[in-house]
């Protein structure tokens, strides 16, 4: 079943031509109504999609889906937002949202100026702070259950609202966050009571020299084995070492991005000591079961085989 769009019209109606896409056009999200007993529960995502970083790049994204409402086809709900019982049997009966990602800055941009050369506009924080207002007003206020789920790009807003996504509902609601395949940060951006108990410095890490294409065809060199072994190191010695009842943690190292939102259903989910991604989740989210779920196979995974020159 394809989903079509759901334009935003905010209450504040003055403010409304402000809150728009990399063209100027209006933001807006896909939605399907929960049923049964899931009436009151919803999953709310920012999807990902890369970024611009130059008025070039973002003068080709404006042209296209991911920056304009013009060019955004109807979406199929898959993964998490599976209408599927077998294959997602906790969240299949959930309101569920993906919000439209049409700022090229991962919904968090908020300038005022807008260049009459260009057209652009850059404020994503607006349309997250839109879309919110209008899903309080379907009913997400009253929402038993909840989550904010990002992935890719999508990832890095899911961390900084996740606070924020929390006190728009009653204290009383189960809230949480999923973070899939969002490993990257803005040390400038972060909250301060993160980086009042972990240096920012510890995410020095990037794939962008290759690394990760020689993961997927096995022609990684020594150094590039040694930084990603290096990498899972300072990784792990990173993860909070509290009561494993208060957290849940499933880290695998099956080269991929995003695992648990698209990789959902069991012939697909991604698994460690015999606990798949979703599954691990669920647990997690219905404090039925916190566990550390660590893959402790070294990377390169057997199936790849390495160059060892350099």
């Amino acid at each position: 079943m394809l989903h079509s769009l759901y334009p935003v019209s905010s209450q504040r109606t003055e403010l409304l031509q402000t809150i728009v896409c990399l063209d100027g056009s209006p933001p807006a999200y896909y939605f399907e109504p929960g049923f049964g007993e899931g009436i009151e529960n919803w999953i709310v995502q920012l999807p990902g999609g890369g970024w611009c970083n130059n008025v070039t790049s973002c003068l080709r994204r404006s042209n296209g889906r991911l920056g304009s409402s013009k060019s955004m086809p109807p979406m199929q709900f898959q993964g998490i937002h599976s209408k599927n019982q077998t294959a997602n049997p906790d969240f299949y009966n959930w309101n569920k949202v993906i919000v439209a990602y049409c700022d090229g800055g991962s919904f968090i941009g908020n300038a005022e100026y807008v260049d009459p050369a260009t057209n652009l506009h850059f404020r994503g924080a607006r349309i997250y702070t839109a879309v919110m207002e209008e899903l309080l007003a379907k009913g997400l206020k009253n929402a038993k259950n909840a989550i904010l789920a990002g992935s890719s790009a999508g990832s890095y807003p899911a961390i900084l609202y996740c606070d924020r996504f929390r006190n728009l509902l009653p204290s009383t609601s189960r809230v949480k966050c999923l973070i899939d395949s969002g490993y990257f940060e803005s040390a400038k951006t972060l909250p301060k009571s993160c980086t009042s108990k972990m240096k920012p410095e510890l995410i020095q890490y990037t794939l962008r020299d290759g690394t990760d294409e020689c993961i997927k065809n096995g022609t990684c060199t020594t150094r590039q084995n040694n930084t990603i072994q290096e990498m899972r190191s300072d990784f792990l010695n990173a993860l909070p070492k509290g009561n494993p009842k208060l957290r849940g943690v499933f880290i695998d190292v099956v080269p991929h991005h995003t695992c648990i939102i698209t990789r959902w259903t069991p012939e697909n989910a991604t698994v460690v000591h015999k606990r798949s991604a979703p599954k691990a989740f669920a647990d997690w989210y219905f404090d039925r079961n916190y566990t550390y779920l660590i893959d402790e196979h070294n990377l390169p995974l057997p199936n790849i085989v390495p160059n060892v020159t350099q």
